[in-house]
């Protein structure tokens, strides 16, 4: 196992070991990490794992996710390519939005896995993933438009992340116009890790 790998494998023990949301866990079938390459240039973001992401333990393999994979295809990508998490690693109930403590609680564990893959790209699915990178931003006026972010790390380094935020995939499901908005969206993605 690669020492990227390992330390994935450390957060998700640490996770279990800190107690990390009792509540979700409580409910949830199991932790969900997230899944691709640990040396991936992009890594995509979602809000939280939903029912079949609970049961299998991948994210993004629902119907959200088989259009995510279509999407990652029109750019030339495959899942193995990109590096796939959420910021809530536990299933909220009835697939209610996680909220701010839940998402403050996984935060750490998040950042973590950031500085492990050290990503060129960070795509955010949704606006729950989107806030934390950029709070004040509405994902209407944001969407498609990457930011560079200067960030302190858990060891006190500083760098800076590209953030790209989109809309959820699953938003398209319910809404065909933005279906091609997400499209046009991610035609950007080669093109910005590029640059990154």
């Amino acid at each position: 196992m690669s020492s990227q790998l390992e330390s994935l494998e450390q957060i998700k023990t640490d996770i279990l070991t800190q107690n990390i949301c009792p509540n979700l866990a409580k409910t949830a079938t199991q932790l969900v990490m997230g899944d691709g390459n640990p040396n991936a240039d992009i890594v995509f973001i979602g809000e939280a794992p939903g029912k079949n992401e609970d049961l299998q333990g991948l994210p993004f393999i629902g119907a959200a996710g088989k259009f995510l994979n279509e999407m990652l295809s029109t750019v030339n990508l495959e899942r193995k390519d990109i590096f796939i998490t959420n910021i809530v690693k536990y299933r909220p109930p009835e697939n209610r939005d996680p909220t701010h403590e839940e998402k403050k609680a996984f935060w750490p564990f998040l950042a973590r896995q950031l500085e492990i893959i050290e990503p060129k790209v960070i795509v955010t699915l949704g606006r729950h993933a989107m806030e934390f990178f950029l709070p004040d931003a509405k994902i209407s006026q944001v969407h498609g438009q990457p930011k560079r972010l200067k960030v302190k790390l858990h060891d006190g380094r500083e760098t800076s992340w590209v953030i790209l935020p989109l809309y959820h995939p699953a938003a398209a499901l319910y809404n065909g116009g933005m279906r091609q908005t997400l499209i046009d969206d991610f035609a950007q993605v080669r093109a910005i890790v590029t640059k990154a």
